[in-house]
């Protein structure tokens, strides 16, 4: 190992109180209780709904001066961000996180992708707001195009994570189990074409062009296969995860029998996938052009994540036919009483109330409760397993209170 890196005091001295505080979060006697309750939920035997907040609002907190950066470092900014995110949130809306133990440093891994960089518009109704609306410029428009898909390439530069392990151990090793992180796989065919050709465009080439779809679709599909084999042969997949997406993914059936944390693989970790921008297609379009494809990549995982903002209800059919689902997202558009027959007791119903109850001028709390409750009831009804997560919020009026209401109420239908 290299000499460690000379850093100033004071940005040694936050990063060190910052990791402190976080050890002593993590080794309350609760996180444990919290795992365990994740544990039964994911295995379909729950003792209570959970609940989970993500995909904050961070731009509308970022006055806090709980959350205001010290580091005068760049890369030691970057750690007392997810220092001071972790520390806020289990501050002030905890609900059912588990604060870890570990700071996963990402390992240095470069992924060439498919060879298209999307070409787009934006416009941002709030110049701090990450959030922005997109238009995408149709690039896949003739045969030709499709030889713009090349097959993804991982790269590793091993010095490099060696160096930022390095430097965290430096600073804090002694607080925290520093460990490398590897790949997370995110695998959705159609996030990237919706980007590529934008989502009008790829809806109408489904009726219009299905050949030359099946033809895109077949190029991702082998490409992602492509880049699990690089990533399992290269060793930088993660490890087991404590969260998958947006929930809490601690499980007794992971990892595989033969895991070695030196060798991570595929089946020893959850996936997660989604086809958004099907929504409003059939169900038996969503079989051909979407479940056909993602059961080869479902098929290597140990278990899956199914679903984000796409409405599930009515392709509950086509779901189960994809190998080692265990989590199904229920958007705010779905009809949840048939998505909740068709989940049953075999997948934990992911509940994703709408945003839109804490963006309005005032925080409608009687409508937060009682939207709460009726999905409860539906899933008391069908014997669905139940997790609720408030995620992709755009704003909460900068009343960052509002993100402790919600919490305060979610846990407490949670626990009646």
């Amino acid at each position: 190992m290299s000499k460690a890196p000379a850093l100033a005091n004071k940005d040694k001295q936050i990063l060190r109180d910052l990791a402190s505080r976080t050890a002593e979060a993590a080794a309350l006697p609760v996180q444990e209780e919290k795992r365990e309750l994740w544990r039964k939920l994911n295995g379909c035997r729950p003792e209570r709904p959970m609940v989970m907040i993500d995909q904050v609002c961070w731009n509308e907190l970022s006055g806090d001066e709980e959350l205001t950066l010290q580091c005068a470092d760049e890369e030691c900014r970057g750690y007392e961000q997810r220092f001071r995110r972790i520390l806020y949130q289990w501050n002030h809306f905890p609900v059912d996180m588990v604060v870890e133990p570990v700071f996963h440093i990402p390992n240095a891994i470069h992924n060439s992708g498919f060879g298209i960089t999307r070409e787009e518009d934006t416009v941002a109704t709030d110049e701090n707001n990450p959030v922005v609306a997109h238009s995408y410029k149709n690039q896949l428009e003739t045969d030709e195009d499709l030889e713009k898909i090349r097959m993804p390439e991982i790269t590793h530069d091993a010095s490099e994570t060696e160096r930022r392990v390095e430097l965290a151990e430096h600073i804090f090793g002694d607080l925290l189990d520093v460990r490398p992180a590897g790949t997370q796989p995110y695998l959705s065919l159609w996030d990237p074409i919706a980007t590529w050709m934008g989502v009008e465009n790829a809806l109408f080439a489904l009726m219009d062009r299905p050949d030359f779809m099946h033809r895109l679709l077949e190029r991702m599909s082998q490409g992602y296969l492509s880049m699990l084999d690089q990533l399992e042969e290269q060793r930088l997949l993660c490890e087991p995860q404590s969260v998958i997406h947006c929930t809490g993914a601690h499980t007794e059936e992971l990892p595989a029998q033969g895991y070695t944390p030196q060798k991570p693989r595929t089946k020893d970790i959850w996936m997660f996938g989604l086809a958004q921008m099907l929504g409003t297609v059939s169900p038996d379009m969503f079989r051909e052009f979407e479940i056909d494809y993602m059961v080869p990549i479902c098929e290597r995982f140990g278990l899956v994540y199914y679903g984000c903002c796409d409405p599930l209800h009515d392709k509950m059919n086509e779901v189960r036919m994809l190998p080692h689902v265990r989590k199904v997202s229920m958007s705010p558009w779905v009809n949840q009483e048939q998505g909740a027959a068709g989940i049953g007791k075999d997948f934990v119903f992911s509940r994703k109330p709408s945003p839109s109850m804490l963006a309005g001028d005032e925080l409608r709390t009687d409508e937060i409760r009682d939207d709460l409750r009726h999905t409860r009831n539906i899933c008391q009804t069908h014997g669905c397993p139940l997790e609720f997560i408030l995620k992709d919020l755009s704003t909460v009026r900068y009343e960052p209170q509002r993100l402790s209401v919600w919490a305060e109420i979610a846990m407490e239908v949670a626990k009646e």
